[in-house]
């Protein structure tokens, strides 16, 4: 099955598990997005990137301008380990890296937690790409991705043992929505996908159309 199909399954089956008036504070949390038109002000197709620096789960500093001198990239910002759909989209990256790959892209995956935090999401899921730490969502902010999460949001997922002040090392509550880019080896957004709803993701099938096309 695609990663999209996943998704569907995932959400469907949490629907199922959750009261309705969970899922109905989970929904205005998506449509509160919607409403501030968020996607419309993040960095889009065409759009040059800023410079990126950020620890990998070993805390090595990795320079995605660096490795933009060898390859494209496929950078993935994803909410935290915490997440179950941001867990099945590394997990589908994972399977569809060689052909990244063998497409000419490197595979880059963000999120605000921690190094220490982000070396567990990496060994849960078995990952060989580099997962980096932006603390502080410091690089999302430049790309216009992040959010303050609704108080209401924050009290249901402390109810679900997520604690986003532990897993991001700060007191915020920011998050950013879920993105997925393709950047030119000149630093420039060849694509783009950014959802406010965090069960929708870009399919590793579309990026590697996208790479073979381009």
């Amino acid at each position: 099955m695609s990663l999209t199909n996943d998704l569907k399954s995932l959400a469907q089956n949490s629907a199922k598990k959750h009261p309705e008036n969970v899922q109905q504070i989970m929904k205005n949390g998506i449509q509160v997005l919607k409403d501030a038109d968020i996607v419309s002000q993040a960095l889009k197709t065409g759009n040059a990137i800023p410079e990126i620096t950020l620890p990998n789960a070993a805390n090595k500093n990795i320079s995605i301008q660096e490795l933009l001198l060898d390859k494209k990239v496929i950078l993935s910002f994803y909410r935290g380990g915490w997440c179950p759909y941001c867990n099945l989209e590394l997990k589908a990256l994972q399977q569809a890296l060689p052909d990244f790959e063998e497409n000419g892209a490197t595979l880059v995956a963000i999120s605000p937690e921690t190094p220490d935090n982000s070396l567990t999401t990496s060994e849960k899921n078995n990952l060989s790409f580099e997962v980096l730490s932006d603390v502080n969502n410091k690089i999302a902010e430049k790309f216009n991705l992040t959010f303050t999460l609704p108080q209401d949001l924050v009290e249901i997922y402390k109810g679900f043992n997520i604690d986003l002040e532990k897993s991001n090392g700060n007191t915020e509550q920011q998050l950013p929505i879920s993105a997925t880019y393709i950047i030119n080896q000149d630093g420039t957004i060849l694509y783009d996908h950014i959802k406010e709803d965090y069960k929708q993701r870009a399919d590793p099938e579309e990026l590697i159309n996208i790479l073979k096309n381009r």
